[in-house]
């Protein structure tokens, strides 16, 4: 079971590279806050008849509250936040601060008591972290003017990403991971929506073109239903922490978005990093450590 939850938040985490690529395509001709509505009021409304028609059990009412505030966290904040940081910083940078995630998570889970931490996880984590680093050496080096600002703004993003992982695993227990994401989704979507049509935001949509109400799409679809319902699916079934390594394979589908939508250069390296990553998951979820015990 925890095996499968793990392969979701990879899953989840590879299609989320990609949506670091199609922020910043869209980053120049939209605000930060209007993406976020965009992409998550979209995918409110592809998960709302999924949830319906699969007659999955909501959350109660005595977790309303809790699921409406991890909503503003995870779909009102943490959008704007990641948004705003790539209008600083480039695909890579921004894959790279985001893959802080795991440390974020494993430390906030020892901190409120949700996990307890061990040096597997940890030793599992430092090397899926060191493989995102030595994948992106090169794409590293090329970077805006004031482009700490945005990474600043990533790790505060990771942040709000790692206290909805720790936060959020006993409401999906008492609930199917569809009807949470939704209901979440839509209480961070509705916030967003007011806010980029207080701000005039939502005028900027005719000037869009084809292709780019296509990232629109693509992101609603795509990074905003898909992705989050499979991170909420392994949030019900795998620790934290465990969820939370896996956002190391982001920064390599983000380099390779990138170099084919932006244009933004990455090394010979990256196959190297990869295999570190996928390593590291391996270590932290004692993959190897399983297998030699069934030998045995």
């Amino acid at each position: 079971m925890e095996g499968l939850g793990v392969l979701a938040a990879v899953l989840s985490s590879g299609f989320g590279g990609t949506a670091v690529g199609a922020t910043r395509y869209l980053a120049g001709i939209l605000d930060p806050i209007t993406i976020g509505a965009l992409r998550f009021g979209g995918g409110f409304l592809v998960l709302l008849p999924v949830a319906l028609w699969r007659r999955d059990r909501w959350p109660g009412r005595r977790d309303w509250p809790g699921a409406a505030g991890l909503g503003l966290l995870f779909f009102g904040l943490f959008p704007v936040l990641f948004n705003a940081s790539l209008a600083h910083t480039t695909a890579a940078r921004g894959a790279l601060a985001l893959s802080t995630l795991p440390l974020l998570t494993m430390a906030a889970g020892a901190l409120l008591k949700v996990e307890p931490l061990t040096l597997r996880k940890l030793v599992g984590v430092l090397i899926a972290t060191g493989g995102v680093a030595i994948a992106l050496g090169a794409s590293l080096s090329h970077a805006p003017t004031g482009a700490w600002r945005g990474d600043l703004l990533m790790v505060g993003a990771a942040l709000c990403m790692a206290l909805f992982n720790v936060w959020s695993r006993p409401f999906i227990a008492r609930s199917g991971p569809i009807p949470f994401a939704a209901l979440c989704m839509g209480v961070g979507a509705a916030c967003l929506l007011l806010l980029s049509a207080a701000a005039g935001g939502l005028a900027q949509l005719g000037a869009l073109t084809g292709p780019q109400w296509g990232a629109v799409g693509y992101l609603a679809v795509v990074c905003g239903a898909l992705i989050f319902f499979l991170w909420a699916f392994a949030l019900g079934r795998a620790a934290p922490t465990l969820v939370a390594v896996s956002v190391a394979v982001n920064p390599v589908t983000a380099s390779l978005f990138g170099l084919l939508l932006l244009g933004e250069p990455i090394g010979a390296n990256l196959l190297v990093g990869l295999a570190a990553v996928l390593t590291g998951i391996a270590v932290a979820t004692g993959v190897g450590v399983r297998r030699i015990g069934a030998a045995r």
